[in-house]
């Protein structure tokens, strides 16, 4: 029964994470609000508080899962991708534990987690299976044939779907994140009272880029005539804005749900704990007779759990790395 320490440091949330034999135990987040006053990541400053939080966040971990460090087998870590000062720190952390403790290290690819993320849980998916992964930075569609057998089929081209719903947030003076607040107030508008146009992409690929200037462009228009025109339809023009991402996210999913043949559809990153998103798979599953995964919201943003069930799968197939290992900014599928 195989105890694995999980590390995650990818961005601003220092976590980490402790599971036996696949069943987890604890998982700590320790999130970062210094990045408020900023309206976004900086990411010097990311790197610097992971440098605090990683040592209290694994001590709670272990605390919370009520093991010693002795009883640890391996350590599991994000590699990348993400920012890269904020992944040496839990690089370093990851290889100076294996190193006292004695005990292997095993590499884990930020993406692949968050949909390794469906295998904490019961009902899992059923290979193969569909996963829409919607973060700030990335938004995939991909097909899984196996734990580790993964295949983007379609991507952004541009921007990703998170970073248009926080361009957005910034654009109707939101403050950061502005994610969270959009899904709020979206909650009491109207979708229907804006329309913005959707993009036409070949296949099944994304992007994003059009919609950001479209919105800035109708915010500006609207604001020329009514200065007020933010505060009086806030609530309408979120819920409008997120129709549309939504849209855009679940047109593609379908098609490439129907073209292949796919039953089992999930969804994972962060953006899949948007509310619209969530009920828009689970309609688009009733219709098309899908059976339809979304993670608990503690695992769709980053967190350790994640890399901890990746870590678990690793670990039965003896896939470990070396002390050599180190953080890559960008990191293959």
């Amino acid at each position: 029964m195989p105890i694995i320490l999980a590390i995650e440091s990818s961005c601003d949330e220092t976590s980490a994470a402790i599971c036996a034999d696949g069943v987890m135990l604890s998982n700590v987040i320790a999130n970062q609000t210094i990045h408020e006053a900023y309206g976004g990541v900086v990411p010097e400053l990311a790197s610097r508080v992971h440098q605090q939080n990683i040592i209290p966040a694994v001590q709670q971990a272990i605390f919370n899962a009520k093991v010693s460090k002795n009883d640890i087998d391996a350590v599991a870590f994000t590699r990348g991708p993400g920012l890269l000062g904020s992944l040496l720190v839990g690089v370093s952390f990851a290889k100076a534990f294996a190193l006292g403790q004695h005990i292997p290290l095993i590499e884990v690819n930020h993406m692949q987690a968050h949909i390794l993320a469906h295998f904490i849980d019961t009902p899992k998916p059923t290979f193969p299976f569909l996963c829409l992964t919607v973060s700030g930075g990335h938004t995939q569609i991909v097909l899984v044939k196996d734990h580790f057998d993964m295949e983007v089929i379609g991507q952004t081209q541009d921007d990703a779907a998170g970073e248009a719903m926080d361009k957005t947030s910034k654009i109707l003076g939101l403050p950061y994140p502005g994610g969270p607040l959009i899904d709020k107030y979206a909650r009491q508008g109207n979708p229907n009272a804006y329309q913005f146009p959707e993009p036409q992409i070949p296949g099944y690929n994304f992007s994003f880029s059009g919609l950001k200037t479209s919105i800035l462009y109708f915010i500006q228009r609207n604001q020329a005539q009514e200065p007020n025109f933010i505060q009086n339809h806030l609530a309408d023009i979120c819920a409008s804005v997120e129709h549309r991402i939504v849209t855009i996210l679940l047109n593609k999913l379908q098609k490439a749900a129907l073209d292949l043949g796919i039953k089992d559809v999930a969804l994972a990153g962060g953006v899949s704990a948007n509310t619209g998103l969530r009920q828009g798979l689970q309609a688009l599953g009733q219709k098309h007779g899908w059976n339809t995964f979304i993670p608990q919201m503690q695992y769709c943003t980053d967190n350790a759990a994640m890399i901890a069930i990746a870590g678990h799968y690793k670990y039965l197939k003896g896939e470990f790395t070396d002390q050599h290992v180190a953080p890559l900014a960008r990191m293959p599928f």
